[in-house]
């Protein structure tokens, strides 16, 4: 099963025709979608998404980028609505050292306080680790929860061991689609297939074909052909893989 790992179709950008390019990807063999919320209050809609569509799930989480606005009042309410048993994972959380004006030390304020929900709620997390790896895998060495993704990975080879190691599976997406990204092409290449899923981030990180424009969640379907070409295998191998990986990491049962 083709599964996008990470798409954001609670965004504003999909607002005016969301059902169409849910259906769209649907027709271009997406099988399911897994929708991360960014704060809490996206929490609502990312879990209506989910009701709505019997091939959609959902993430709960503060985004490292929307700590700033977040209160310790949202972790008690993620506390809560994770108890509920409805999230797959908690996310999209973790650091962003990318990004000059966010207060690294409240991004790992609220990365650690949600790692150890995660382990609370014995749920796996989606994890967000630009320009971060080596911060995020020493918490996550430190507070061990239940493996994961690490979204939009672009990291080096041992570090992709490293979460390996751990029980992650590693995201890949947009990015391998551009002919100059040779380090992360590499990596698509030569990885353990069993340890890659496949992702859009829709709206965001748009391929090399729509550089500019909006991310749809149709694309995935020309990752898994990318994918495919790089390590030289039938397509349908990498669907198979990709789409299992994606469901036992996470738990997901369709």
């Amino acid at each position: 099963m083709l599964i996008d790992t990470h798409i954001h179709l609670d965004a504003a950008e999909f607002d005016a025709d969301r059902p169409q390019l849910i259906e769209g990807a649907r027709r271009a063999g997406v099988g399911g979608f897994v929708v991360p919320a960014v704060d809490r209050s996206s929490f609502d809609a990312v879990a209506a998404l989910a009701s709505a569509h019997e091939d959609i799930c959902f993430a709960l989480g503060i985004h490292p980028l929307y700590v700033m606005q977040a209160r310790e009042a949202d972790l008690e309410q993620l506390d809560v609505r994770l108890g509920e048993g409805r999230a797959v994972a908690v996310g999209e959380i973790g650091l962003d050292h990318f990004v000059a004006d966010v207060d690294h030390a409240r991004q790992l304020e609220f990365f650690v306080a949600q790692l150890r929900l995660a382990k609370r709620h014995d749920l796996p997390v989606i994890l967000h680790v630009r320009r971060a790896i080596d911060p995020i895998l020493k918490q996550l060495r430190r507070i061990g929860v239940k493996g994961g993704i690490a979204h939009a990975f672009n990291g080096s080879r041992q570090q992709a061991q490293m979460f390996i190691d751990l029980g992650f599976k590693l995201g890949f997406g947009g990015a391998m689609t551009y002919s100059g990204s040779t380090r992360i092409r590499e990596l698509a290449a030569t990885l353990p297939l069993e340890a890659i899923v496949l992702e859009t981030d829709a709206p965001d990180i748009p391929p090399e074909w729509a550089q500019g424009r909006r991310n749809e969640p149709a694309n995935l379907a020309r990752y898994a052909e990318i994918l495919a070409a790089l390590r030289g295998v039938d397509v349908a191998e990498v669907i198979a893989i990709t789409g299992r990986n994606a469901l036992d990491v996470l738990g997901w049962r369709r």
